[in-house]
């Protein structure tokens, strides 16, 4: 099994999934689906989207210009959704073992686990 993805790429990847988007789009989309844990700097959303297109699991999709300026849009591509299900099944199974190691404390009469 692959080595463990880091947080800030599984995110991006998991912003690109459904459609293409532009940086900014990506950020706020991460901030949305991490209910706000995680937010995204330009600067390393860009370094990362630079890393996985040399990857070959993002690409350019299209550019279109807005108030001027440039805006580049990305994609996931057939090998970045390949490694964005093998990270989620492997976070998957992390959680399956926390889930039953947890449940065990109860049967050893540790009491449930408060939050």
């Amino acid at each position: 099994m692959a080595a463990s993805m880091r947080e800030p790429t599984f995110w991006i990847l998991t912003a690109l999934a459904p459609e293409p988007r532009h940086g900014y789009g990506v950020i706020q989309e991460v901030v949305r689906l991490s209910d706000g844990r995680i937010r995204l700097q330009a600067g390393t959303l860009y370094a990362a989207l630079d890393r996985l297109s040399a990857l070959g699991q993002v690409e350019p999709d299209r550019e279109e210009i807005v108030d001027g300026r440039p805006r580049r849009y990305y994609r996931l591509t057939t090998d970045g959704a390949f490694a964005l299900k093998e990270e989620t099944d492997r976070l998957r199974a992390s959680v399956e073992a926390a889930t039953s190691q947890l449940a065990a404390r109860r049967r050893f009469g540790l009491g449930p686990v408060s939050s």
